[in-house]
């Protein structure tokens, strides 16, 4: 059985299902080169509970977690079955660790999973679970539930973090699609590229105090950026990661994706 990756993937605004363009582009080619896992665990950054929740849900409804945007937007479905042998098994492993795990029913994959995932698997016929943040959490806690997570990767089970490499928002008032990236968010991404490359975990970890403008690009509760570090989490023993795809959009949005073998 093969040994997937662990990824983490900026899906940017919902409107990249609609026009997808380069980044829609890099996700399929990103698609093709993993191949075909087993199963897929998405941790999302549009899903949250007070102790890790695992969806157990055989066939997840798709969320349209959103508003205000085109009519056609709410009529993509991403019908990919769910997992619950898997469910179970991810939370007995995060149990086995320590952490409080328990199974969520009645949730279906939010834009953070279907939006990426289309692009690299259109066929919405690999299983698919979600693993929740917990944002009152340290960043290491991440960290944590990704290293209890890092042994699926043995059993073909894709782990994958959906977020953004940088989120500042409030930054977005007014800008285009193509409005020239800000200095404040190009310092932190430069700095977010360099620590995976050196595999410097610590740091990532301690991004508040080590990144530029960490709070400006991840005001708190830093939703988009702990998926990431359960990404580097599920990377275990092999650290270094490496930066897939770089682009922005809105000006603060930063499209980076990683990937630890």
């Amino acid at each position: 059985m093969m040994r997937c990756p662990s990824l983490f993937l900026s899906h940017g605004m919902p409107t990249i299902a609609l026009t997808p363009g380069r980044t829609g582009a890099f996700w399929e080619r990103l698609g093709r080169d993993v191949g075909y896992p087993r199963a897929i665990v998405c941790i999302s950054a549009h899903l949250e509970g007070s102790q890790p929740l695992v969806t157990v849900d055989p066939h997840p409804d798709t969320i349209h977690d959103f508003s205000g945007f085109p009519r056609a937007l709410y009529d993509i479905q991403y019908p990919a079955p769910g997992d619950p042998e898997l469910a179970r098994q991810v939370i007995d492993r995060l149990s086995d660790a320590g952490f409080h795990a328990k199974p969520l029913k009645n949730r279906g994959l939010d834009h953070g999973v279907w939006v990426p995932l289309r692009h690299l698997f259109p066929r919405a016929d690999i299983p698919v679970i979600q693993l929740s943040l917990q944002t009152a959490e340290p960043p290491k806690y991440h960290l944590a539930l990704g290293q209890a997570m890092a042994p699926l990767r043995d059993q073909g089970i894709l782990i994958i973090g959906s977020g953004g490499a940088t989120h500042d928002l409030s930054g977005m008032a007014g800008n285009r699609i193509d409005t020239p990236p800000a200095d404040y968010a190009v310092a932190f991404d430069d700095w977010l590229a360099d620590t995976i490359a050196q595999g410097k975990i610590e740091q990532l970890a301690d991004y508040r105090r080590q990144a530029p403008q960490a709070e400006r690009n991840h005001p708190y509760p830093a939703d988009h950026f702990l998926p990431l570090l359960v990404a580097a989490g599920a990377a275990a023993t092999q650290p270094v990661g490496t930066c897939l795809y770089r682009g922005f959009a809105y000006g603060v949005l930063s499209l980076a994706a990683y990937r630890w073998d």
